[in-house]
């Protein structure tokens, strides 16, 4: 069998130092613009067109499962919110969310409030579609779900308040975001393996 798990952490590995590698040289030389096609706390670069397409990828064998399964429109609500989640990435539609609470310190990035809101609600409306799945293909969907919404929801909160303390210009900064999105890559091709070995 193509060992695509092993492929998709390899590449992800791989995007993750050379983010950390970028973040070490912004730290030192700030106007060196190649760094940040690798910044992982950047946009519009490489590791957003590869988590981008990661989650494209996700949303398409969600799709392929609703067209030829059981459990079409789980599957077709999976396919249609990871493919929003992919959008997201590649536009930064959920960074013109902030301010719309107004809160600080942990929760400076306030977006995370409705964003934890909406994951609760489809965690209890999926809990009796996740446990029909085959119990392999649920406990890895589960912990690649897991690790994805640590980064993406946990970690943002102290990101926040870093960002918030000292600004978003700073190795520390950069740190934190590299961990976050890292944690985002893992989960996502733990999920994308997932969904495409149980075929």
């Amino acid at each position: 069998m193509f060992p695509l798990r092993r492929t998709l952490l390899a590449a992800t590995a791989l995007i993750a130092c050379l983010g950390l590698a970028a973040e070490l040289v912004l730290a030192r030389t700030p106007d060196a613009r190649w760094a940040g096609y690798f910044s992982l706390s950047y946009e519009g670069n490489l590791p957003t067109w590869y988590a981008s397409s990661l989650l494209l990828g996700i949303a398409l064998l969600c799709a392929e499962r609703a067209h030829r399964g059981p459990e079409r429109r789980h599957w077709l609500g999976l396919a249609l919110a990871l493919a929003y989640v992919s959008l997201d990435e590649a536009t930064e539609l959920h960074e013109n969310l902030g301010g719309i609470v107004g809160t600080t310190g942990l929760l400076s990035y306030d977006w995370v409030i409705p964003a934890a809101v909406v994951l609760l609600v489809g965690a209890a409306i999926y809990l009796p579609f996740l446990r029909r799945l085959p119990a392999p293909l649920r406990g890895r969907l589960v912990i690649a779900g897991a690790i994805y919404v640590t980064g993406a929801l946990l970690v943002e909160l102290p990101l926040g308040w870093w960002a918030e303390r000292s600004g978003d210009d700073n190795l520390i900064y950069g740190l934190i975001d590299c961990v976050e999105e890292t944690l985002e890559l893992v989960g996502a091709s733990l999920a994308a393996a997932a969904l495409w070995e149980a075929r």
